[in-house]
């Protein structure tokens, strides 16, 4: 891997503040879900939210081993996510919250798909390793959502 990457660390900074934004988002469905679905949405979301916390203490890891210093605070989140934070200010159909995990997580493959090439231009293959086990689940999540709400993976893309 060349010396230090400044372009690798940015990238897994921003991933990080990506599922910073994201996790907050999760819970927010996991405390508003409602309708008959409630009970398969809950802990659905509740699953996610602890996935995606490994995945961000992964990352942050990750960064600090290449000499990084992963955004730690709320602000350095919001001005840094790819993923845009949205309050809880009027009911939310329980549809309506899995369509809206469906685009974060195209987000996040999408980003990880750009940190994927960056890393493997950079021969940090551990980096890249961790990325596309990573990625791997994303698009999984991905599918079955997309076929709770009854549509292949790809559509509405």
């Amino acid at each position: 891997m060349a010396q230090t990457n400044t372009e690798v660390k940015s990238t897994l900074n921003n991933l990080v503040a990506t599922h910073g934004v994201f996790i907050t988002k999760l819970y927010q469905h996991h405390f508003y879900v409602q309708g008959p679905h409630f009970f398969t949405l809950h802990i659905k979301f509740e699953d996610l939210y602890k996935e995606t916390t490994e995945h961000f203490d992964e990352l942050a890891e990750r960064l600090l081993a290449i000499g990084g210093k992963p955004y730690a605070t709320l602000q350095e989140f919001l001005e840094h996510s790819s993923i845009k934070e949205r309050p809880y200010t009027e009911k939310v159909p329980a549809e309506e919250m899995v369509v809206s995990v469906v685009a974060d997580f195209r987000i996040l493959r999408d980003d990880l798909a750009a940190a994927i090439t960056l890393t493997g231009e950079e021969g940090d293959d551990v980096t890249q390793d961790i990325l596309i086990a990573y990625k791997t689940e994303v698009d999984k999540n991905i599918w079955m959502l997309q076929a709770f709400l009854g549509k292949d993976p790809l559509e509405g893309e």
